[in-house]
Protein backbone atom coordinates (compact mmCIF):
# COMPACT_ATOMS: atom_id res chain seq x y z
CA UNK A 1 0.00 0.00 0.00
CA UNK A 2 1.43 3.17 -1.07
CA UNK A 3 0.43 6.21 -2.10
CA UNK A 4 2.66 7.13 -5.11
CA UNK A 5 4.34 10.80 -6.13
CA UNK A 6 1.07 11.00 -9.05
CA UNK A 7 -1.33 11.48 -5.76
CA UNK A 8 0.99 13.09 -3.56
CA UNK A 9 2.22 15.96 -6.21
CA UNK A 10 -1.44 16.71 -7.35
CA UNK A 11 -2.67 17.26 -4.18
CA UNK A 12 0.48 19.47 -3.84
CA UNK A 13 -0.38 21.58 -6.78
CA UNK A 14 -4.03 21.76 -5.95
CA UNK A 15 -3.43 23.30 -2.69
CA UNK A 16 -0.88 25.45 -4.50
CA UNK A 17 -3.04 26.48 -7.00
CA UNK A 18 -6.24 27.03 -4.28
CA UNK A 19 -4.34 29.27 -2.35
CA UNK A 20 -3.39 31.52 -5.26
CA UNK A 21 -6.85 31.52 -6.55
CA UNK A 22 -8.12 35.11 -5.91
CA UNK A 23 -5.17 35.56 -8.12
CA UNK A 24 -6.55 34.99 -11.55
CA UNK A 25 -5.35 31.74 -13.66
CA UNK A 26 -2.02 30.25 -12.23
CA UNK A 27 0.68 28.80 -14.81
CA UNK A 28 1.80 25.26 -14.29
CA UNK A 29 5.26 26.90 -14.94
CA UNK A 30 5.08 28.85 -11.79
CA UNK A 31 3.78 25.64 -9.75
CA UNK A 32 6.43 23.90 -11.01
CA UNK A 33 8.88 26.10 -9.74
CA UNK A 34 7.26 26.98 -6.31
CA UNK A 35 6.64 23.25 -6.14
CA UNK A 36 9.50 21.98 -7.35
CA UNK A 37 7.94 19.45 -9.37
CA UNK A 38 8.34 18.53 -13.14
CA UNK A 39 6.39 21.24 -15.69
CA UNK A 40 6.01 17.65 -18.43
CA UNK A 41 4.54 15.76 -15.26
CA UNK A 42 2.41 18.40 -14.04
CA UNK A 43 0.97 18.97 -17.55
CA UNK A 44 -0.07 14.78 -17.54
CA UNK A 45 -1.93 15.38 -14.04
CA UNK A 46 -3.69 18.61 -14.83
CA UNK A 47 -4.60 17.03 -18.00
CA UNK A 48 -6.07 14.31 -15.63
CA UNK A 49 -7.50 16.39 -13.27
CA UNK A 50 -8.97 18.79 -15.87
CA UNK A 51 -11.19 15.98 -17.31
CA UNK A 52 -12.36 15.50 -14.03
CA UNK A 53 -13.53 19.13 -13.83
CA UNK A 54 -11.20 19.82 -10.69
CA UNK A 55 -9.67 22.15 -12.62
CA UNK A 56 -10.35 24.73 -15.86
CA UNK A 57 -7.99 25.50 -18.09
CA UNK A 58 -7.74 29.00 -19.47
CA UNK A 59 -5.95 29.94 -22.24
CA UNK A 60 -4.30 32.83 -23.92
CA UNK A 61 -2.25 35.84 -22.26
CA UNK A 62 -2.76 35.83 -18.67
CA UNK A 63 -4.16 32.01 -18.78
CA UNK A 64 -3.53 29.53 -16.54
CA UNK A 65 -5.52 27.26 -14.58
CA UNK A 66 -8.31 27.69 -12.10
CA UNK A 67 -10.27 25.46 -9.88
CA UNK A 68 -13.35 24.13 -11.39
CA UNK A 69 -15.16 24.05 -8.28
CA UNK A 70 -15.33 25.95 -4.61
CA UNK A 71 -12.21 24.49 -2.49
CA UNK A 72 -14.41 23.10 0.06
CA UNK A 73 -16.58 21.26 -2.87
CA UNK A 74 -13.09 18.88 -3.89
CA UNK A 75 -12.01 16.30 -1.67
CA UNK A 76 -8.61 14.89 -1.57
CA UNK A 77 -10.08 11.71 -2.61
CA UNK A 78 -11.59 13.13 -5.94
CA UNK A 79 -7.95 14.53 -6.79
CA UNK A 80 -6.45 10.99 -6.03
CA UNK A 81 -8.85 9.13 -7.62
CA UNK A 82 -8.99 12.03 -10.87
CA UNK A 83 -5.32 11.15 -11.58
CA UNK A 84 -5.87 7.35 -11.52
CA UNK A 85 -4.13 6.71 -7.68
CA UNK A 86 -5.20 3.11 -6.76
CA UNK A 87 -5.47 3.17 -3.15
CA UNK A 88 -5.61 -0.73 -2.51
CA UNK A 89 -4.11 -2.60 0.77
CA UNK A 90 -4.97 -5.87 -0.66
CA UNK A 91 -2.32 -7.94 -2.47
CA UNK A 92 -4.59 -9.01 -4.71
CA UNK A 93 -6.09 -6.13 -6.02
CA UNK A 94 -9.24 -6.38 -3.78
CA UNK A 95 -10.85 -9.49 -5.75
CA UNK A 96 -12.53 -12.09 -4.18
CA UNK A 97 -10.13 -14.91 -4.86
CA UNK A 98 -6.98 -13.90 -3.51
CA UNK A 99 -5.55 -17.46 -1.71
CA UNK A 100 -3.58 -19.58 -3.10
CA UNK A 101 -3.79 -23.35 -2.04
CA UNK A 102 -1.37 -26.54 -1.58
CA UNK A 103 -1.82 -26.91 -5.60
CA UNK A 104 -1.43 -23.18 -6.21
CA UNK A 105 -5.09 -22.56 -7.12
CA UNK A 106 -7.02 -20.05 -6.13
CA UNK A 107 -9.28 -20.72 -3.51
CA UNK A 108 -11.15 -17.87 -1.71
CA UNK A 109 -10.07 -15.24 0.31
CA UNK A 110 -6.92 -15.13 2.25
CA UNK A 111 -6.55 -14.66 6.08
CA UNK A 112 -6.31 -11.13 6.44
CA UNK A 113 -8.53 -10.34 3.07
CA UNK A 114 -10.82 -9.00 5.30
CA UNK A 115 -8.68 -6.72 7.11
CA UNK A 116 -7.20 -5.01 4.25
CA UNK A 117 -10.44 -4.34 2.34
CA UNK A 118 -11.47 -2.66 5.69
CA UNK A 119 -8.42 -0.37 5.76
CA UNK A 120 -8.98 0.51 1.77
CA UNK A 121 -12.46 1.60 3.05
CA UNK A 122 -11.23 3.31 5.53
CA UNK A 123 -8.77 5.31 3.77
CA UNK A 124 -10.77 6.25 1.56
CA UNK A 125 -13.50 7.33 3.82
CA UNK A 126 -10.60 9.68 5.45
CA UNK A 127 -9.49 11.17 2.31
CA UNK A 128 -13.14 11.83 1.19
CA UNK A 129 -13.57 13.49 4.54
CA UNK A 130 -10.76 16.20 3.89
CA UNK A 131 -11.38 19.22 1.67
CA UNK A 132 -8.81 20.97 -0.30
CA UNK A 133 -10.13 24.16 1.54
CA UNK A 134 -9.07 22.05 5.46
CA UNK A 135 -5.08 21.63 3.45
CA UNK A 136 -5.63 25.36 2.46
CA UNK A 137 -6.59 26.79 5.94
CA UNK A 138 -4.37 24.54 7.34
CA UNK A 139 -1.43 26.00 4.84
CA UNK A 140 -2.71 29.21 5.71
CA UNK A 141 -2.00 28.51 9.23
CA UNK A 142 1.24 27.43 9.01
CA UNK A 143 2.06 30.75 7.37
CA UNK A 144 0.49 32.79 9.82
CA UNK A 145 2.46 30.88 12.93
CA UNK A 146 5.74 31.41 11.15
CA UNK A 147 5.41 35.60 10.73
CA UNK A 148 5.23 36.29 14.20
CA UNK A 149 8.01 33.68 15.70
CA UNK A 150 9.97 35.45 12.51
CA UNK A 151 8.80 38.94 13.70
CA UNK A 152 9.52 38.13 17.48
CA UNK A 153 12.84 37.32 17.02
CA UNK A 154 13.53 40.20 15.03
CA UNK A 155 12.02 42.24 17.58
CA UNK A 156 14.16 40.63 19.98
CA UNK A 157 17.35 41.38 18.22
CA UNK A 158 16.22 45.29 17.85
CA UNK A 159 15.72 45.50 21.34
CA UNK A 160 18.68 43.41 22.39
CA UNK A 161 20.74 45.56 19.99
CA UNK A 162 19.40 48.92 21.77
CA UNK A 163 19.49 47.71 25.03
CA UNK A 164 23.72 46.95 24.29
CA UNK A 165 23.64 50.65 22.68
CA UNK A 166 21.55 52.45 26.24
CA UNK A 167 24.35 50.83 28.42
Amino acid sequence: MRLTTKGRFAVTAMIDLALRQNSGPITLSTVSERQNISLSYLEQLFGKLRRHELVESIRGPGGGYILARFAREITIADIIFAVDEPLDATSCGSKSECSSGKDGNLSGKCMTHDLWTNLNRKMVDYLDSVTLQDLVDQQRMRQLNQVPQTSSVMMQKKTDSLSSVIV
